[in-house]
């Protein structure tokens, strides 16, 4: 399989087969993000995908899932990306899910008969980037879209019965705005109703603009204290609807997993417990993206 670059892919696709239809993300101007900076956007050529279908036919059957690298396949052409997945579909007819990350503007550029064009064919699973539905942090973060686009996308990809995953980002306001960002970023979770949410913990990455504000003292990182209050919020805030709700990433203090509404109170119970210092805390040399 040819691979250029890192390959960064969402936990819960640490056992999939990684197809990288592009290199680079479409957008790659989110102030906190170096993921891809390095690393211009391009869609790969369709003999290389070829080759690297090939060679998953013959090394990858014990693969049932499969995720499309690198930062946001939907940034494909729409008649590119139906004859891929229909090409996965002949050549790995044993995949039983296809996923991808998907940015708002580009799920946003389809109609809805194209997202379910997408579905039909196997891509069952998406993966947005909310970070917050705070409309002043998503300004300054360069998200290039509002908390109503966000929404929108997110209600979309529902309608067209794909799975649903929005990640969300502790401290991405700053410590002004933290508890404002948690209360709207539960208002717009609430409105889009995800299957998933993921909550990690921002990390300042050196050379990205937002690390650069930090090194300048125009950005405050919230202290964990406030995180933790920032998270209790979020959650305390949600509106009472089915989802898988994970603060289990390795940028996170520590690990908070269930389903709401059923386990609410007892992960709010363990937030109380991390504020009141009884709870152990993941060593800051142990914290990573």
């Amino acid at each position: 399989m040819d691979y250029q670059g890192d390959i960064i892919r969402p936990p819960s696709e640490a056992f999939s087969l990684i197809l990288q239809v592009t290199t680079g993300c479409s957008h790659n101007r989110c102030t906190f993000c170096g993921a891809y900076r390095d690393k211009p956007f391009r869609i790969k050529p369709w003999q290389q995908i070829e080759t690297d279908l090939d060679f998953a036919a013959t090394w990858c059957q014990r693969h049932t899932t499969l995720f499309l690298a690198d930062g946001d396949a939907l940034a494909l052409p729409h008649t590119h990306l139906i004859a891929l997945l229909e090409r996965i579909r002949h050549k790995l007819p044993w995949i039983r899910r296809i996923s991808s990350y998907a940015s708002c503007q580009n799920i946003l550029a389809r109609t809805d008969a194209e997202l379910s064009d997408y579905k039909r064919l196997g891509m069952s699973r998406l993966y947005m980037g909310l970070e917050t539905g705070h409309d002043p942090t998503l300004r300054a973060i360069g998200k290039g879209v509002d908390s109503a686009q966000m929404i929108e996308a997110g209600q979309r990809v529902r309608k067209a019965a794909i799975f649903l995953s929005i990640t969300c980002l502790l401290g991405i306001a700053g410590a002004e705005n933290s508890l404002a960002h948690a209360s709207a970023t539960a208002r717009a979770l609430s409105r889009m109703q995800p299957h998933q949410i993921a909550v990690l913990t921002l990390m300042l990455i050196p050379e990205t603009p937002l690390y650069r504000l930090m090194r300048a003292g125009r950005f405050v990182l919230p202290d964990p204290a406030r995180l933790f209050q920032e998270l209790r919020c979020l959650l305390e805030q949600l509106e009472p609807f089915r989802t898988q709700f994970h603060a289990n990433h390795a940028s996170n203090y520590f690990s908070l997993s269930g389903r709401l509404p059923k386990d609410r109170e007892g992960m709010l119970a363990t937030i109380d417990r991390a504020v009141g210092g009884l709870l152990p805390l993941k060593p800051e040399l142990w914290r990573a993206l």
